[in-house]
This record gives C-alpha cells, sequence and structure tokens, in this order.
C-alpha cells in the first residue's frame, strides 16, 4: 500500500489512484474530473484535479467530497497553490491532497495554501520530507493556516 504524509504524520493511503480508464471505478478510488462529473452521487467522492483543470466544479460539492487531490506533473508547476487556497477560502474542509513531483522545499508553502496531506512521487524521501514540515517556526505572512500576520499575533 502506498504511503504518504497526512496531518503530520506519515500513513498508508486507503484510496485507489486514479484510473481514467475505468468505465466504473469503485467508491474507494480516486475519480479523474471527468469520471467524478459523471457521478450521480458525489457524497464522499475523492477527485483529482490536474494542472489546467478549473477546481470551480467542485465549488457546489465541497462538502460532500471527502478528499480533493492537486497533481503537480513538475515541481516547477505552480498552479496547485492557488487550487488549494481557492477552496479552502470557498469553505472546503476535507483532505486535500498534494501529489506528483514537488519537491520537500516546498512543503511548507504546500501546507500553507491549504495542502493536509503529500503523496510524492519518490515514497524514499517521506521521512526526511515529514521533518521539513517543521522547518520554520513562524511566519511573517498570511495564509490559508495563519489568517493574521505576525504583528498582529504578537502580545
Amino acid at each position: 500500500m502506498p504511503r504518504l504524509i497526512k496531518n503530520g504524520g506519515i500513513v498508508e493511503d486507503v484510496w485507489l489512484p486514479v484510473d481514467p480508464e475505468s468505465p466504473s471505478p469503485p467508491s474507494e478510488q480516486i475519480y479523474s474530473l471527468d469520471q467524478w462529473l459523471e457521478l450521480e452521487d458525489k457524497t464522499g467522492s475523492a477527485v483529482q484535479i490536474d494542472p489546467g483543470q478549473s477546481p470551480a466544479p467542485l465549488f457546489s460539492f465541497l462538502k460532500k467530497i471527502a478528499l480533493v487531490a492537486v497533481d503537480f506533473p513538475v515541481f516547477t508547476d505552480g498552479r496547485g497553490f492557488s487550487y488549494a487556497r481557492e477552496l479552502r477560502e470557498r469553505g472546503y474542509g476535507g483532505e486535500l491532497r498534494a501529489t506528483g513531483h514537488f519537491i520537500r522545499d516546498q512543503l511548507t508553502y504546500l501546507q500553507r495554501c491549504g495542502f493536509d496531506a503529500f503523496q510524492m512521487a519518490d515514497e524514499s524521501l517521506l521521512e526526511e520530507s515529514l521533518a521539513s514540515l517543521a522547518d520554520f517556526s513562524e511566519h511573517y505572512q498570511v495564509s490559508i493556516d495563519q489568517p493574521l500576520p505576525l504583528f498582529r499575533r504578537r502580545v
């Protein structure tokens, strides 16, 4: 079973990966956006957004979706950061997972945009990547995970 970083720990993935060729994926599978759009009952579902696919079709169903995975095909593609922020700002409270080819140095920034799970292309990097989430003890800027700037948080 694949492993990932989720909520500050390394866990086994309970979801099956996207299979866009499957005519009728099982309920524990992450759906491609096209497959997900065809679902009649979206309650408890999981969907993956690829670069270039707007998260807008999800907005009316945010309370029903259990998992939104955002794929990073290369670490230089930053669109997923914006997708995460937009989903969280619109009230998505489920698991928001970064998948693919991002690097450990990006984990803190991914987390600050709203991601709470990280499925790296290379699982051998999970331990050191988990440690990198504690690289910074404080942040000056506002973000999804800290809506107040540092000067407003000081007592």
